[in-house]
């Protein structure tokens, strides 16, 4: 659930007649080949960034169990590291730690499938019209109807219901297939929430009413 989906595991059903970076997206030049890319790394670029991420798992814990400790105690250390970048391989969970988005979702069991299944949505239609114009160019949310846009779909319903103040607004599609490529949709639906409503940090809400 909180692992990056790597570019193998989507099913984008046909597969792209162009290439696509490690990302996803298709890629505009055939020469920048993902695998040139990670061969023109030089070596010692990558083994930093694997003790980077040795770092961040020792820090993190095993599903996150460590970080509310280890940011308590050495809560500069956090800051600069986050400054630094968050490893690639790990930002869907720390995103949900940083922002409290884990929490929300372990007190709300059910809330998100309720939302999507039982409840219906005035912006429903809006919805459906905006999801094609979402990451076009991404494998996962290029299949008319897949499990991409299903995805997307879900998570923009759910919130235009879980808070009918703001609703749904555009350009909250971006902010939840960003997410929904890190993690599944009821942790993207819940980070968009904690985003919003502003469980840890300042609420963003503002920037959509």
């Amino acid at each position: 659930m909180d692992k990056k989906k790597d570019v193998d595991d989507i099913e984008p059903g046909p597969a792209p007649s162009r290439p696509v970076d490690r990302f996803g997206f298709i890629k505009t030049e055939q020469s920048n080949s993902p695998e040139g890319i990670l061969k023109s790394r030089p070596t010692h670029e990558r083994g930093r960034e694997e003790r980077r991420i040795r770092k961040w798992r020792k820090m993190i814990g095993t599903g996150g169990s460590d970080w509310k400790h280890y940011v308590r105690r050495n809560p500069h250390v956090v800051k600069r590291r986050i400054r630094k970048g968050i490893p690639d391989c790990l930002r869907g969970l720390v995103w949900q730690l940083i922002s409290g988005s884990r929490d929300l979702l372990l007190m709300n069991p059910g809330v998100y499938e309720t939302l999507v299944i039982y409840e219906t949505s005035t912006s429903e239609l809006e919805i459906i019209r905006d999801i094609s114009r979402t990451f076009p160019s991404h494998i996962f949310f290029q299949q008319r109807h897949g499990p991409g846009q299903r995805s997307l779909y879900n998570v923009l319903k759910a919130y235009s219901v879980y808070d009918r103040d703001v609703g749904y607004v555009q350009g909250m599609g971006f902010i939840a297939g960003l997410l929904l490529l890190y993690m599944s949709e009821e942790d993207a639906f819940w980070l968009i929430v904690a985003l919003l409503k502003g469980a840890v940090h300042a609420p963003m809400e503002g920037l959509y009413q």
